[in-house]
């Protein structure tokens, strides 16, 4: 247990996750109104959209809108998703994001194949093309960022060697770029991670890659979002992205139930109660929660904006 860390840092997801698979539509308006909620939580960062092709993902066809539209707060962050060079530079000349660059490859290439219609060695060319945009634009690339770390509903069980190849892949084209990425995102995109496998995975790739920090992007499908973010705690692990409401789910990910993200407000409650500081003010995020409930039109699958935090109620006994 003493691996456990004293602070942990929330990445939020909800409206780039959320938003990209939700039926929709959802008026751009009422993204922009739950982005600047969630920036008044304490939150870091927030990813707010991500720069897509609209035909594909109509969810994010108003991307340059939203970025257009939302207020900025001191102290937060707001970043993009991008998978290929139009996107990059779609986001650059937004001129209004905290960008950063990432490389990002598929532990299974079958999944890469459905949702960025390439191979492994088309996506090296492609993050290669992405990351000239970056550091043309003058922003570093800070992350390596690996989808289907832990299973693929398309390839299966993912083996450890498939995950560190992915790796070994953008770490070699950083070398070639002569750029260092410290940071590792790896993703349960499909939801096949459980305690055990957290573990294992975490442990292979921190035996590799000591000096690198790495980062854990889960999804709840199968109810395991926390108990897989608690595992990841114990390894030590004190970045992890999340969904406010446990909005989210890859839209190519071939899903027949939920496939939300870890909960953001369900996150934050568990961490407050271990003692862990996290910066983010719950009852905040608990009214964030009920507005994103409110702008989808259907129930989120988050407890706590339900429950309530305990502090609220210790408060009320008190």
């Amino acid at each position: 247990m003493s691996d456990i860390p004293s602070f942990v840092n929330i990445r939020e997801e909800g409206p780039r996750e959320g938003f990209q698979i939700e039926p929709g539509p959802i008026a751009t308006a009422d993204k922009v109104a739950l982005i600047d909620a969630l920036s008044r939580t304490g939150l870091s960062e927030i990813q707010m959209v991500s720069f897509v092709n609209p035909k594909r993902v109509p969810g994010m066809a108003d991307a340059e809108e939203v970025v257009r539209r939302y207020e900025r707060r001191p102290g937060v962050h707001y970043s993009a998703l991008c998978l290929n060079k139009r996107g990059v530079e779609r986001a650059v000349s937004s001129d209004r994001l905290d960008l950063y660059g990432s490389l990002i490859a598929s532990a299974s290439e079958k999944f890469i194949q459905r949702n960025q219609g390439v191979d492994r060695l088309a996506n090296i060319a492609e993050q290669r093309a992405m990351a000239a945009c970056y550091m043309q634009a003058g922003l570093s690339i800070e992350r390596i960022a690996i989808m289907a770390v832990f299973g693929c509903n398309f390839e299966g069980d993912i083996g450890i060697d498939k995950v560190l190849g992915a790796i070994a892949d953008m770490k070699e084209l950083a070398g070639e770029l002569q750029v260092n990425p410290r940071i590792i995102s790896l993703a349960d995109t499909m939801a096949w991670a459980t305690p055990s496998s957290i573990k294992r995975v975490v442990g292979a790739v921190r035996n590799r890659y000591p000096d690198h920090k790495l980062v854990l992007h889960l999804h709840d499908t199968r109810g395991l979002g926390l108990a897989n973010a608690y595992a990841g705690l114990e390894m030590g692990i004190d970045m992890f992205d999340t969904a406010i409401g446990g909005l989210g789910g890859c839209p190519f990910a071939a899903h027949k139930g939920a496939a939300g993200n870890v909960c953001t407000e369900d996150m934050v409650f568990m961490l407050q109660e271990m003692g862990i500081e996290t910066g983010v003010d719950l009852e905040a995020l608990i009214d964030a929660a009920v507005l994103a409930e409110r702008v989808v039109g259907h129930p989120l699958p988050g407890a706590v904006k339900v429950g309530g935090s305990l502090k609220a109620l210790r408060d009320a006994l008190a």
